[in-house]
């Protein structure tokens, strides 16, 4: 019986940790600390060094318990990457991920073997575990902090974080060979690279594809069709790891598949990943600290504060300018990228395989990680938001999503039924606008079921249902949420030809000599670029009106605010005379906007 309490305490010790790291998030989201930061330090107050005296030293656990955490914050972070997000940024990304963690490592170690007293092999291993970026650190960190990046910047990150870990364990586990078992040869390193690489990623296409044709053809019982995509994102990480391929790759591409690709109750898989991997990190960081001892970190904290500072002022900064150097990001932007390089739990978790083979000075690499994640997400993490808004980079997510439901419709996989509240300072009451890819099917309005034409006009206070495709239902938000009051726009996002997006269509019709359809000619601009994107207008998005491409530069509250025009090159379809006339009236029309 002394054996079954000691389980049951167990458990509940453990549920109480990761209930305490839950309910503190309120508090570090009311004083901006970094979250994954607040669940290290309850992991740390528990340990035996702590008041909770806990005692925890099972490195094999924690091994176990971050691969699968990790295997699942790669999947759902594959699974939110969409191709025509990744496709202009791949190039970049891949150089980040690759020769940019190799950059870093490389200059990050002459410090390591300095302030550590440490040999080359061991400098380098240094430099391996706290390379690479951690991709739950960044975006959690983004989103609360009601963060929009510009969509390139936000593309990069994405992929760079998303892909840099299986290079960055990659190369930790061949320096520990290195150190443990003797030196192998550059043919040797260079293949085993190479295998890992092609075999993670047809692991990963071949499971995403299974995974997709399981999904799409098995009737589940409602409500394990988001179990059965995760478990099979740990089967696949599993199956690549035995076939000694790169399971942390395999998995990010299989959701990258998934993600892509029309499936079954899409939304609930997204909604349910997101719930493990949150609760995963937590666990995750509670276990990590755990395994911390503020005693041992007296000894290398102020060495081990050297590294972080070299590392995220010089090395990550450095890697960042050479790998973007081919291509076409402008300072600003280079900048941000080379501050937004958070560490967090990839770099414990790779600093816990010496560790777990029992290498010698094991604890310092160990304590060093954990310093270097620390110092990043108090430093890096608490100025991210200013950073992003001093460089320019991004505008603050002043919107706050509304309630959805979501149902599936059994029998095809195109359109699912979407439902919201109406409410009275939304952009569907306010100004009748609905994407033109989504259709309303029904009303509910005091406890009857309507159709749209029994319930016009729709109320405050009705629930509102619409056909519309699963991959875009999120779209649907911003028609449904309450416009917040415009903004002054930010003058480094704009060029110089620009118009209000409170102009109509008519407006610039009169202006051009464009064609447009009477009835679109009250709509205003900002309403245009609503009903025709596919998404959440972002800075950058275009659309075309007869031969004037609509260019989005700056967004407010959701709506597209001021509007960059791009004139077409032949003079034979504007005139030079006519295209200065236009330029004239646009700039008094726009001086009397920016004088209101």
């Amino acid at each position: 019986m002394a054996s079954l309490d000691s389980v049951s305490i167990a458990i509940l010790l453990g549920a109480m940790l990761v209930m305490a790291g839950i309910l503190s998030s309120l508090l570090a989201l009311r004083f901006g600390a970094p979250l994954l930061l607040v669940f290290l330090v309850i992991g740390m107050l528990a340990g035996d060094a702590g008041p909770g005296q806990l005692s925890f030293n099972d490195f094999g656990t924690t091994y176990l318990v971050g691969s699968v955490a990790l295997a699942l914050i790669l999947f759902d972070g594959g699974l939110r990457t969409k191709f025509q997000s990744i496709r202009t940024v791949l190039a970049p990304s891949m150089v980040l991920a690759t020769v940019g963690v190799l950059v870093t490592a490389l200059v990050t170690a002459p410090v390591a073997r300095y302030v550590l007293d440490l040999n080359w092999t061991e400098s380098l291993l240094v430099g391996a575990v706290v390379a690479s970026t951690d991709a739950a650190a960044v975006f959690l960190l983004v989103h609360t902090q009601g963060l929009r990046l510009r969509p390139r910047v936000g593309a990069t990150l994405e992929v760079e974080s998303g892909t840099n870990d299986p290079f960055a364990i990659f190369l930790t586990l061949m320096l520990v060979e290195f150190i443990s078992m003797g030196p192998s040869s550059l043919a040797q390193v260079a293949g085993a690279l190479a295998r890992e690489g092609l075999l993670g990623a047809v692991v990963g296409v071949v499971g995403g594809r299974l995974v997709v044709l399981a999904l799409n053809r098995m009737a589940l019982p409602q409500g394990l069709h988001a179990p059965f995509v995760t478990t099979a994102a740990l089967v696949i990480f599993g199956a690549a790891q035995i076939a000694h391929a790169s399971g942390f790759l395999a998995v990010y591409l299989a959701g990258i598949i998934v993600g892509n690709r029309p499936t079954r109750a899409h939304n609930s898989v997204v909604t349910f990943l997101d719930a493990a991997t949150w609760l995963a990190q937590i666990v995750m960081f509670v276990l990590l600290g755990l395994l911390a001892s503020p005693q041992r970190l007296l000894d290398s904290v102020g060495p081990a504060v050297i590294v972080a500072l070299v590392l995220m002022l010089v090395a990550r900064p450095l890697a960042v300018l050479l790998c973007l150097a081919p291509f076409r990001f402008n300072w600003r932007e280079k900048v941000f990228i080379g501050w937004t390089g958070l560490r967090g739990a990839v770099a414990i978790f790779l600093a816990s395989i010496p560790m777990l083979v029992g290498l010698p000075k094991a604890y310092l690499y160990f304590d060093v990680a954990l310093v270097v994640v620390i110092i990043s997400l108090l430093l890096q993490g608490w100025t991210l938001a200013s950073a992003a808004r001093w460089l320019h980079v991004a505008l603050p997510r002043t919107d706050r999503g509304p309630r959805r439901v979501e149902l599936d419709l059994p029998g095809q996989l195109e359109q699912q039924l979407v439902g919201y509240p109406v409410r009275s300072r939304s952009l569907f009451f306010r100004r009748g606008l609905i994407p033109s890819w989504s259709k309303p099917t029904l009303v509910i309005r005091d406890q009857r079921i309507l159709s749209p034409a029994e319930a016009d006009p729709i109320a405050p206070g009705d629930y509102i249902y619409l056909l519309a495709p699963p991959e875009k239902a999120g779209a649907l938000d911003r028609f449904f949420v309450d416009m917040p009051p415009g903004s002054t726009p930010d003058p480094h996002l704009l060029g110089d030809f620009l118009v209000s997006g409170d102009h109509t269509l008519g407006e610039l019709a009169e202006i051009y000599g464009v064609s447009v359809a009477e009835e679109q000619a009250a709509l205003t601009l900002a309403d245009y670029f609503d009903i025709h994107l596919d998404h959440a207008p972002k800075a950058g998005a275009e659309l075309v009106l007869d031969p004037i491409v609509l260019v989005a530069r700056s967004i407010s509250g959701g709506r597209v605010s001021v509007i960059g025009l791009r004139l077409p090159e032949e003079e034979e379809v504007v005139s030079l005379t006519r295209r200065q006339k236009a330029r004239r009236k646009l700039a008094d029309i726009w001086s009397q906007v920016a004088g209101v």
